[in-house]
């Protein structure tokens, strides 16, 4: 059986189309890769385009294949733009509309400019992003509650993705192949592009792939917030607490809805930033385990070894992008 994946691109005012393009082209190769794996549950991209339409100029996906999906796509990407980013005036009837795509479980994911009208939404305050070095003060300036890193090529943040130039909706669109394809069809794809996966930044960061389009809204408020907060609050209590929900109904509806326990769930998060300092700083291990929620350096030892089969150490030695 296949199931379809929706990847909707919005094409914003100044959107820049060779991007868009070489995505649709990416994600069809991606495909036949795919199929050619002959499994029996295999997954297809379905690639929409998603256009200003009405009065009051709300996004709507185009007309073709992908116009028969009913519901929030898994993720909209907004894509490089050719000139100044997209001013205010202009990103205000996206806003709104992408908010309640994110509200519905669906990813969010930005390149080079496209970052702007993503940070538009308030969505990427107090969290981290990139978006292209030339535009590095002009966001700053914009919105200054983002995180901006403009040293980071592809910053993945579960649901919320963004690449730094141009040309990065290549890596951007391999790190989509890989998280809903899988490594094996990511490579293929990469080689068949002339792309080196060793070499672009998508291999360092973390696996985790959080379910966020399973309808359950409480659920979903309390990913968002384990998100934002690096999951240092795993307890049961503060995790019902904001979902709204009676701690043994929290337990139960978490778990039908992502397939894994709060515990997990909170270790997988932090692992995935324990990565990312492993690989860009220097702090000692025992220090990244305070700074990820981890009071005893040998429980966060054990974790990050069950979840990723390397030890810290080893970790840091592979991927460290100062090679040692």
């Amino acid at each position: 059986m296949q199931r379809k994946t929706e990847i909707g691109i919005v094409l914003f005012p100044g959107a820049q189309l060779a991007a868009v393009y070489g995505l649709v082209d990416l994600f069809s190769i991606a495909n036949r890769f795919a199929a050619q794996r002959g499994e029996r549950d295999t997954v297809s991209l379905v690639v929409s385009q998603w256009r200003q339409q009405g009065p009051n100029r709300i996004p709507v996906r185009d007309v073709g294949a992908a116009s028969q999906h009913n519901g929030a796509p898994t993720v909209l990407l907004l894509p490089p733009c050719l000139g100044d980013p997209l001013p205010p005036d202009q990103a205000a009837p996206f806003v709104e509309w992408l908010i309640n795509q994110h509200r519905a479980g669906t990813t969010l994911a930005s390149v080079c400019g496209g970052a702007f009208l993503l940070a538009e939404t308030g969505l990427l305050t107090g969290r981290s992003a990139t978006t292209h070095w030339a535009l590095a003060d002009a966001f700053r300036v914009r919105f200054p509650g983002v995180l901006l890193d403009v040293d980071r090529l592809l910053i993945d943040d579960g649901d919320i993705v963004s690449a730094g130039g141009m040309m990065a909706w290549t890596d951007l669109g391999l790190k989509l192949v890989d998280r809903f394809l899988g490594p094996t069809v990511m490579c293929d794809t990469a080689r068949f592009f002339l792309v080196d996966p060793p070499g672009r930044e998508q291999r360092y960061y973390s696996v985790f792939s959080p379910n966020l389009t399973h309808g359950d809204p409480a659920v979903l408020k309390v990913q968002h917030w384990l998100q934002e907060t690096g999951a240092k609050d795993a307890s049961l209590a503060s995790l019902a607490l904001n979902a709204g929900l009676e701690e043994r109904t929290f337990l139960r509806r978490f778990r039908k809805a992502t397939g894994l326990t709060p515990i997990d769930y909170c270790q997988r998060v932090r692992v995935g930033r324990a990565r990312e300092m492993l690989q860009f700083g220097n702090l000692a291990i025992d220090a990244i385990a305070w700074e990820v929620g981890y009071g005893d350096p040998g429980a966060f030892r054990k974790v990050f070894h069950r979840i990723t089969g390397l030890r810290p150490g080893e970790y840091r030695r592979r991927f460290g992008v100062d090679g040692g």
